[in-house]
């Protein structure tokens, strides 16, 4: 019992920087670029659906769960404008937040860099709530013992994206929770955080179809600084592996396989280096993620009249 309390209590401490973030860690977090930044919204070529598990520190009780699930569509053939649903449920100890957003971008060919300037937002709302258990269970009300509660308000992201048009670099910075936005009946607040991501393809570094991803993220609310980067080796279309480390807190293995064209299963594992490491036994992550690529339009052909 005292071993388990002990856990809980360097759980709450170590996790006290996460919680304040706010905003989920995700290894993966190149298969999540629209939540973190809404101005990449749709800049694939066609209808593309993401899911993400996260289970953090494997073994711990009441460790952080996240799960994610995106759409997104280049509207370029219809609408001077993309589109896009997001919604993220992070979990940890007693705590559970749900956000939900609509992300619409305005992507500005830049013909001179050959590449694509795109501005986003994301509009939606933010859920937080306590369900707590306690034990053992008691069936009289104790007033020192808080309940069930949840609140909703509006949540807002806001980013700024640069995409090469071959895919061999981009660039992008955002904010999320700009609305600051209170939760009173739960005297929860979301606070502003600013990211920054950039990534570059090396292509056909190693060989033909082998290419080198280096990508890495920076994010702070100005009270805590955290950076993943990532360097991923990609082989022939069809497979991947790569490291992802993340400051002070762990290092990543991650693999995947591309079985068909555009879909892609990937996994990683997090190596825990911070205090939780003598009784985690590390991160899991899932991601499913499969991209439609709109056939071209059909060609109308005009016949003179005169020739019917």
């Amino acid at each position: 019992m005292v071993k388990n309390l002990l856990k809980l209590l360097i759980l709450f401490v170590l996790t006290g920087n996460v919680f304040a973030q706010q905003d989920k860690l995700l290894t993966h977090f190149i298969y999540d670029k629209m939540t973190i930044n809404p101005g990449s919204t749709g800049l694939e070529k066609g209808i593309c659906g993401t899911l993400i598990y996260r289970n953090q520190w494997d073994k711990v009780n009441g460790a952080p769960n996240s799960a994610v699930f995106n759409v997104e569509a280049n509207m370029g053939r219809w609408l001077p404008i993309n589109l896009g649903l997001s919604f993220y449920h992070d979990a940890i100890g007693f705590a559970r937040q749900n956000n939900l957003l609509l992300n619409i971008a305005y992507p500005i060919p830049v013909t001179i860099a050959g590449g694509t300037l795109s501005v986003g937002v994301g509009v939606g709302m933010v859920n937080f709530g306590m369900n707590p258990t306690w034990i053992p269970p008691t069936q009289v009300n104790d007033p020192t013992l808080p309940g069930s509660t949840s609140a909703t308000n509006l949540d807002l992201n806001g980013g700024i994206y640069y995409r090469h048009n071959q895919g061999k670099w981009f660039a992008g910075i955002s904010s999320t929770h700009l609305s600051e936005s209170k939760l009173i009946d739960v005297n929860y607040k979301t606070f502003r955080h600013y990211n920054l991501l950039g990534g570059y393809k090396f292509i056909d570094l190693f060989g033909a179809n082998r290419s080198l991803d280096v990508q890495a993220m920076m994010r702070t609310d100005f009270v805590k600084y955290s950076a993943d980067i990532n360097v991923r080796y990609l082989h022939d279309q069809w497979f991947y592996a790569g490291l992802t480390y993340r400051t002070s807190d762990a290092l990543a293995l991650m693999i995947g396989i591309i079985p068909i064209q555009n879909f892609v299963i990937g996994y990683s594992y997090d190596l825990t280096l911070n205090k939780l490491s003598n009784i985690s036994r590390g991160t899991h992550e899932i991601v499913l993620r499969y991209c439609y690529i709109l056939p071209p339009p059909p060609v109308t052909i005009h016949r003179n009249p005169r020739w019917l």
